[in-house]
């Protein structure tokens, strides 16, 4: 199986939602939409599952035109963030629901609904109704009605968002094992780098209504396209510098420098702009060319075995994701250190030039 968008673009009121978007989805796959709030997901979901129609280019399902056709004659699911059952019925017929619909044989209905409860360890709440659920279960139920359908493409609109830290990281386990053990295509909406690089397979980053790089997800995260994507998959935000290559150096803003090693070697002399993580600024010098930056702090805040530190450095802000929890002065200088061999080089247009060392390493 296969979904194919073909220069699919939406566009709402003379405004452009979705670019023109080349996509192609296989069987057996776990997709991942990266992107912030406002950046196209929902709406490439949308497209995807033909509950609106494009305004350019076609959709195509297993070498099949569907542009045209009804969301009820596809073979689609979707789940939304704000996920939703049927409160007067019962677990069993929540699940059971759309296959009734269908017309599906009442022994088959029994089958898979038990057969896709136990996969989502619903079985000993099959007989309860879902208001009696904790949110997590209710969350499953609502996966489990979409899943029993055996639909070809299911579509997971941040399903996770409004459950509890120790909920969420449970069903981030369970859904790979759900998508591995159904074969369907999985389209996986998020705002959260960490939650598209736990959950794998691939990843399509989206800024602005664009796919800005497609592929699998260790990949683009380690050598992202260009610093748009860069941006997209990191959390914070990945850090910004112009920098220059002069002859074997590297130089940093106001007069910082850094031998040119490695790839940065093999830099034309010119104009380029660093990138960086946030966690790979450190408030102490663990690498002996690690090059310092005399900036000025101005929050800080605390996770309990982390601390982000929001600096100024000559009106560039960055933020620092160091360990620990660090007595720190808001307003004063503060010293920070960077190891080259974390630094992404990228042409002033945004294009990347060099990854990272340690991500060809990795």
């Amino acid at each position: 199986m296969t979904l194919e968008l073909k220069g699919v673009s939406k566009v709402v009121e003379g405004q452009v939602h979705i670019h023109a978007t080349d996509l192609t989805l296989v069987n057996g796959t776990m997709n991942v939409l990266l992107g912030p709030t406002a950046s196209g997901k929902t709406s490439l979901m949308r497209l995807m599952a033909g509950l609106d129609a494009p305004a350019t280019g076609s959709i195509h399902w297993n070498g099949e035109d569907v542009t045209g056709q009804r969301v009820q004659d596809r073979k689609v699911a979707m789940v939304y963030q704000q996920f939703i059952n049927y409160p007067s019925m019962s677990v069993y017929d929540n699940i059971a629901s759309p296959m009734k619909l269908m017309g599906i044989d009442r022994a088959e209905v029994d089958r898979r609904v038990r057969e896709t409860a136990d996969l989502m360890q619903l079985t000993p709440m099959l007989d309860r109704k879902p208001l009696e659920l904790s949110g997590g279960q209710q969350q499953r139920c609502a996966l489990a009605r979409a899943l029993v359908k055996n639909a070809g493409l299911v579509l997971l609109d941040e399903p996770l968002a409004n459950l509890d830290y120790k909920l969420r990281e449970e069903l981030r386990v369970e859904i790979p094992k759900i998508f591995e053990a159904s074969g369907s295509i999985f389209v996986y909406a998020t705002t959260e780098p960490e939650e598209a690089l736990l959950l794998g397979g691939n990843v399509a980053t989206l800024w602005e209504g664009r796919v800005t790089q497609f592929g699998p997800t260790p990949m683009v995260y380690r050598q992202p396209v260009d610093a748009t994507t860069a941006r997209v998959f990191s959390d914070p935000p990945m850090n910004f510098l112009q920098i220059s290559k002069t002859g074997g150096k590297i130089m940093f803003g106001n007069g910082q420098s850094a031998p040119a090693t490695g790839k940065l070697a093999e830099l034309k002399d010119g104009r380029y702009v660093a990138g960086f993580r946030p966690n790979h600024l450190e408030i102490g010098r663990h690498a002996a060319d690690a090059v310092e930056f005399i900036t000025t702090l101005t929050v800080t805040e605390l996770t309990g075995s982390e601390t982000f530190v929001h600096l100024d450095h000559h009106g560039e802000r960055w933020v620092g994701l160091v360990h620990g929890v660090h007595d720190l002065k808001i307003g004063a200088p503060l010293r920070v250190y960077l190891d080259p061999r974390h630094v992404y080089v990228f042409a002033e247009d945004g294009a990347l030039v060099a990854p990272a060392a340690y991500a060809l390493a990795a």
